[in-house]
């Protein structure tokens, strides 16, 4: 055998071996596989429960426990996108970035943008509902990563409240500043819906206080501006 058929046929085997190594994504989790004992900690935190949110059935029992099934659904998704992603990545294991439970979860069981759920309750409870969540979302996970609580979170839901009723969007705003007091967007906002209620006084009241938090604004003065104007030719 000459060399270069040598090393054809030992990188042959030395491919062979790698790839026999990959976990299949399509082979089923078993959750006593050691590696998935070891993670379930940091799954229970990922999704912010105990164990017993999954293990419901006793030892021996034949309980149904269908956590435990969207468990080993989601763990075999994680995995595959891990795979994809080294694929992709040209990245072996340990180098490509890896995708985790609580890249999505966040510590929160059933995760979601704080926008989205908001927007979901407002329109089930009006927005005193939604801002009683929010209250509440707020109290039990501020400073974790489980929610985006910046300013900009309540902005989008009272911009959209706003396109049905300005009046909806006044108390969400508000609610905005008594956390974000210097929230220069939120100020324009609320200026923005007295201006769609004709009520100039309030709106530069609002465009005013903006002004006096950031005085180099452009966007502020110009909007103040144009108000004032509008405000002389109605009268």
């Amino acid at each position: 055998m000459n060399y270069h058929a040598s090393v054809f046929l030992l990188f042959s085997a030395m491919s062979a071996a790698a790839y026999a190594q990959q976990p299949d994504p399509a082979a089923p989790v078993r959750e006593r596989d050691p590696k998935i004992v070891a993670s379930m900690p940091a799954i229970a935190a990922a999704l912010g429960v105990r164990c017993n949110y999954c293990h419901v059935a006793r030892h021996g029992e034949r309980t149904p426990e269908p956590k435990k099934d969207i468990a080993r659904a989601m763990i075999a998704m994680t995995r595959d996108i891990n795979m994809k992603i080294q694929a992709a990545s040209g990245k072996s294991e340990g180098e490509a970035t890896e995708v985790q439970c609580v890249t999505c979860h966040r510590g929160v069981t059933i995760p979601g943008q704080l926008t989205d759920i908001l927007l979901k309750t407002a329109a089930e409870k009006g927005a005193e509902g939604a801002m009683a969540q929010y209250r509440e979302l707020r109290e039990r996970y501020y400073g974790r990563q489980s929610y985006d609580f910046g300013d900009e979170t309540l902005l989008v839901v009272a911009q959209r409240l706003g396109y049905r009723d300005p009046d909806e969007a006044i108390p969400v705003l508000q609610l905005n500043l008594e956390f974000n007091p210097k929230s220069v967007p939120t100020y324009s906002q609320l200026a923005a819906v007295y201006s769609r209620k004709l009520d100039d006084k309030d709106a530069i009241s609002y465009l005013e206080k903006a002004l006096a938090i950031d005085p180099e604004n452009s966007f502020i003065k110009g909007q103040l501006a144009q108000l004032k104007s509008y405000k002389r030719n109605r009268q």
